[in-house]
């Protein structure tokens, strides 16, 4: 793909999102997500290669049937109230339908059988984007409509996304993988206390969108793919190593790294509505995520793979993508040390 097309798409990609994310009429919020999904297509596919085909196809049809359960939605209330305004929306078939079109579109289990395989499926830097870009559209109409949405549906979806969320990745080795895993698992935090407190939903996603580029972006210069090739990292680049092992115990939810906030203040209220046993399944479930982030933590920092003498790694790596090294500079302070300046951002 030349390199204007490959601009002109990332363009239409982040135009798309931006329609979705500014508009309050249900038409132009669905045709944002259609120019979005329209351009990503293309971008996940130009690896000429038979899984990132697959990853295409699964991508499109999945992203397809939640466009036509959202379009049918909100044609629906349409129908019923006579406006087309994002916020009206009461009809309670409608309400439903959205509920789970939108949670399709995120990936909340049970709707989440296309993500891990679509990431597989595609290189690191489209990995990144489907996991955290094309999360912020749905999300935001979500939490528009947030007061329209069936409570119990959205809590039975976001505790199955924890748990399968941390269940999922524990038998994988693929690094993408784990990521689709942790998104899933972090998406149901989010949906969990949507209703009870819509800004801690946003905190949360912002949070998850700056651990997961962190993330992302230490993996990139040397293509880690699995956790076999995460045991050499450590003789190729000690300092990205080590950014690496603290971005995953920030995922984790370890303090005082910046991803023990959210968790905190999400189980702090639902504690506070008297859901006890919510929170502690909750608590329970995300011990599951943690063992699969330690793993990997182990295998970045506590284990080295055999090799000889003669086929030993160079002990450092100079970075040569200054785009990857911005990124980094911006997202890895805001990764690992939020938390200590938490009193000063809620009242």
């Amino acid at each position: 793909m030349s390199p204007l097309i490959n601009n002109i798409l990332m363009l239409a990609m982040i135009t798309g999102t931006l329609i979705t994310m500014s508009s309050n009429h249900w038409l132009l919020a669905w045709l944002g997500l259609e120019i979005n999904m329209m351009a990503i297509v293309p971008l996940i596919s130009k690896m000429h290669h038979p899984r990132a085909t697959e990853a295409t196809t699964k991508y499109f049809l999945a992203q397809t049937g939640a466009s036509l359960l959202m379009l049918f939605s909100s044609t629906l209330n349409a129908w019923h109230l006579g406006t087309w305004d994002i916020t009206q929306l009461t009809d309670q078939t409608a309400c439903t339908t959205l509920t789970i079109a939108l949670c399709m579109k995120i990936g909340l289990a049970p709707l989440h059988l296309w993500l891990p395989e679509v990431m597989q499926g595609t290189t690191l830097k489209m990995a990144l984007i489907i996991a955290t870009w094309q999360k912020l559209a749905p999300m935001i109409l979500i939490i528009m409509t947030s007061n329209s949405h069936s409570k119990p549906l959205l809590m039975l979806m976001a505790t199955l996304s924890i748990i399968i969320g941390g269940w999922g990745g524990l038998n994988q080795t693929q690094t993408r993988k784990i990521m689709a895993y942790s998104s899933i698992a972090n998406m149901g935090w989010m949906i969990i206390i949507l209703q009870q407190a819509p800004k801690l939903t946003t905190l949360t996603l912002l949070i998850y969108i700056v651990m997961t580029t962190t993330l992302f972006m230490t993996l990139l210069p040397q293509k880690t793919k699995t956790i076999k090739t995460i045991s050499t990292t450590w003789m190729m680049s000690p300092t990205l190593t080590t950014i690496m092992m603290l971005t995953l115990t920030s995922l984790g939810g370890l303090p005082p790294m910046t991803g023990f906030m959210p968790k905190w203040l999400i189980l702090e209220k639902l504690l506070n509505d008297n859901m006890t046993s919510l929170a502690t399944l909750t608590a329970m479930a995300t011990l599951l995520s943690l063992f699969f982030y330690m793993r990997l933590f182990y295998s970045t920092t506590m284990m080295i793979f055999p090799n000889t003498s003669t086929s030993m790694y160079k002990w450092r790596q100079q970075m040569k993508n200054m785009t990857i090294m911005t990124i980094m500079t911006l997202t890895t302070p805001l990764s690992l040390m939020l938390l200590p300046i938490l009193p000063l951002t809620t009242p």
